[in-house]
């Protein structure tokens, strides 16, 4: 069999596998449960407390932000030249919106505000 032939057998092998068994084949379940409107209410969403991140390095920042589960973080050049905070370790801390302490939901965006350390 040549090298081809068996990329192209692999190939297809992987794309049946990768569609599943279709719905109603043997070995497949599929269940369907009503729910009344007193199960279905969700409970409210938990609050995190914003962490204090002011004069960290930045890394460090937004490590203490996802170990705190805020993951939608914002990132901001604190000299408004615009800049991206490209090399995380190579900036610092100047500000952060929400301020630390304030309870927020999971999914609240985060701005952290940071300055190059060569910045005079």
């Amino acid at each position: 069999m040549s090298r081809r032939m068996v990329t192209t057998l692999a190939a297809l092998a992987f794309a049946a596998a990768a569609c599943g068994t279709p719905p109603g084949s043997p070995g497949t379940t599929t269940s369907t449960t009503k729910t009344s409107a007193s199960t279905s209410a969700s409970a409210p969403a938990k609050r995190i407390k914003v962490p204090d991140v002011s004069g960290m390095n930045h890394q460090d920042a937004q490590n203490a932000m996802q170990r705190a589960g805020l993951y939608n973080l914002r990132e901001v050049d604190g000299t408004g030249q615009g800049r991206a905070l490209v090399i995380d370790r190579n900036w610092r801390q100047t500000a952060q919106d929400p301020p630390a302490g304030t309870e927020v939901d999971a999914d609240a965006v985060i701005t952290l505000t940071a300055v190059k350390y060569t910045d005079r």
